[in-house]
């Protein structure tokens, strides 16, 4: 992986320089990633791109291509040019469980370390925990909608390169079943799915060649793209070819309700009652919503997923909360702007259960761990002491199935309400005790 240390904001560098002449560089702070409210009408957040930060801190340092672009352009002086040369994040980092919901307020990462360190950590913390986690968000959204049929993630085409691998990964973690992506398989070992586009019907001379051609290279359990010509001819025809193996088939536009119905009666009446119907098409939770009632079987997700259907970022910031003074003693701290108002202290954050396990509040302490409380899950995880990672199980495809089955098991803990896509507030609220 390049290093990851100019992926960041101006000002960042210049306030440790600042911070550096000032003498305070080296103060010990606390700072804390949040989000002040969930996007309009949403009733929970996910949190992803806690293991991708994490990859990425490993490579937080300045070569001497770095240090030579912030000299040349004279960005920081010779002063902040030394200390940079030398960077290795040394502090602590602590926060939810990957895959874990969150609500406004909760603690989702601490960095614990000096000024110097964590503040220029701020600017690429929060561009992978804002995007990744609206993804999730977004994610758990639909394939709650989808109920027990998979959703597949196949937004590549509609995001940055880079951040289409982004997006498989949060997407999975939220309850996706796969991707179209293959750097986001090799990277996350996620399973990949394809089969082929309406240009490869159209390359033929006619669809019966490309079927053939389809069926020849992939066997008769392949999805066929029924939608290219007239679709009740095209199903006729791909089970002409395929017969009763035929895997699946594909619509991609029109009205997918009134369409998945009549090739499922078309399907079953030519025998081929176990062949499977996927559909795609700019699809989003309240279209799979729509479809519940339709013989569909897999849903195919692209442009929606991939820009957070409507909430593109998670609103999420980074502050500090707590910090050494003058004295060498550690003292809270907090924004008091108007509608940007923060509380002082590190958190400390535990769900409220009641005797069914369903949760009923997110309960956050400063003084007092709310997890010491009866009837509260510990929602807090140390992932880095000193600098160095605890667990290679927080980094890499083991993060992503872990993370995965931490959303699975924290969804099942919300009341039945989380699952409504009407507008609402928060499924629980947040509890400062």
């Amino acid at each position: 992986m390049a290093t990851t240390s100019l992926l960041t904001d101006h000002y960042e560098l210049t306030m440790l320089q600042a911070a550096l002449g000032s003498g305070a560089a080296h103060r010990k702070c606390t700072f804390e990633v949040f989000t002040r409210r969930l996007p309009a009408g949403r009733r929970y957040g996910v949190l992803a791109g806690t293991g991708r930060f994490l990859e990425g801190l490993k490579e937080f340092r300045f070569t001497d291509e770095e240090l030579s672009f912030l000299s040349r352009r004279k960005i920081v002086n010779s002063e902040t040019l030394k200390f940079l040369e030398s960077f290795e994040f040394s502090g602590t980092v602590r926060g939810y469980a990957e895959g874990e919901i969150f609500f406004p307020h909760s603690p989702v990462l601490q960095i614990e370390a000096s000024f110097a360190e964590a503040c220029i950590l701020e600017t690429y913390l929060l561009s992978i925990l804002n995007y990744d986690s609206a993804i999730a968000s977004a994610a758990s959204r639909m394939s709650a909608a989808a109920g027990t049929r998979p959703c597949i993630e196949m937004g590549s085409r509609r995001a940055h390169e880079r951040a289409a691998v982004s997006a498989a990964r949060a997407a999975v973690i939220a309850g996706f079943s796969a991707t179209s992506n293959l750097e986001a398989g090799r990277r996350y070992d996620l399973a990949t799915l394809g089969t082929s586009a309406h240009a490869f019907t159209l390359l033929h001379d006619s669809e019966r060649e490309a079927f053939e051609a389809q069926l020849r290279s992939l066997g008769a359990r392949t999805t066929l793209l029924v939608d290219t010509y007239n679709v009740d001819n095209a199903v006729r025809l791909a089970v002409e070819l395929a017969g009763e193996e035929l895997g699946g088939v594909r619509l991609d536009s029109g009205d997918l309700v009134e369409s998945a119905r009549r090739v499922r009666e078309l399907l079953d009446e030519l025998g081929n009652t176990n062949t499977k119907i996927t559909v795609t098409s700019d699809l989003d939770e309240y279209a799979i919503a729509s479809l519940a009632a339709a013989p569909v079987d897999a849903y195919g997700v692209g442009t929606k997923l991939v820009t957070g259907s409507g909430a593109p970022t998670s609103a999420m910031v980074y502050k500090v909360v707590e910090r050494e003074n003058s004295a060498g003693d550690m003292q809270p701290v907090a924004k008091a702007s108007s509608g940007k108002a923060s509380i002082g202290g590190a958190k400390r954050a535990a769900r409220k259960l009641n005797s069914f396990g369903i949760a009923t509040a997110e309960l956050l302490g400063t003084e007092h761990n709310p997890a010491e409380l009866e009837g509260t899950r510990d929602l807090m995880v140390e992932y880095v002491r000193g600098g160095q990672l605890l667990d290679d199980a927080f980094v890499g495809a083991e993060a992503v199935r872990a993370a995965a089955a931490r959303h699975s098991a924290s969804l099942a803990e919300l009341p039945e309400a989380a699952r409504r896509l009407s507008e609402g507030d928060p499924v629980i609220p947040t509890e400062f005790i």
